[in-house]
This record gives C-alpha cells, sequence and structure tokens, in this order.
C-alpha cells in the first residue's frame, strides 16, 4: 500500500495581544511590520490576525516575483 506524502510549511510568529481601554483587543505581529489586526473578543482577534498573517505573506510573495522578474528584464 503507497504512503501518501503531504508537505506543508509552518511558520510561527510572536502576535503581542492588547486588550483596548474601550472593548476589545488589538494584535501586532512585531517582525512582519503593518501587520496589525483588531477584534471585539480574543478569539475574533486571533482568527483575525492569523488571516493577516496569511495575507501578509502572500502578498510578500508575490512582491518578490514582480521584483525578480524586474531584475530579469532590465
Amino acid at each position: 500500500m503507497a504512503r501518501k506524502s503531504l508537505k506543508k510549511k509552518v511558520h510561527q510568529f510572536i502576535a503581542v495581544f492588547e486588550k483596548n481601554e474601550d472593548g476589545g483587543y488589538t494584535v501586532t505581529v512585531p517582525s512582519l511590520p503593518g501587520c496589525i489586526s483588531e477584534g471585539d473578543t480574543f478569539d475574533e482577534v486571533l482568527k483575525n490576525i492569523k488571516e493577516a498573517i496569511v495575507l501578509y505573506l502572500e502578498f510578500m510573495k508575490k512582491d518578490k516575483e514582480i521584483l525578480l522578474k524586474k531584475q530579469v528584464y532590465q
């Protein structure tokens, strides 16, 4: 019986959660400048920052690809 293998990159980031005075939370990821999110509850802000990190990394990957293409054609 053949075994299937699954490869997946796993990244871990430190996130800083702050409780806001007027309620809710703000979270930032210091190693990803500008990666910030907010939410009314801890569960919501945790979900939001996970999504923000994924989008941040996708953008960085696309931006890197664009920069590499520009360097090749110059």
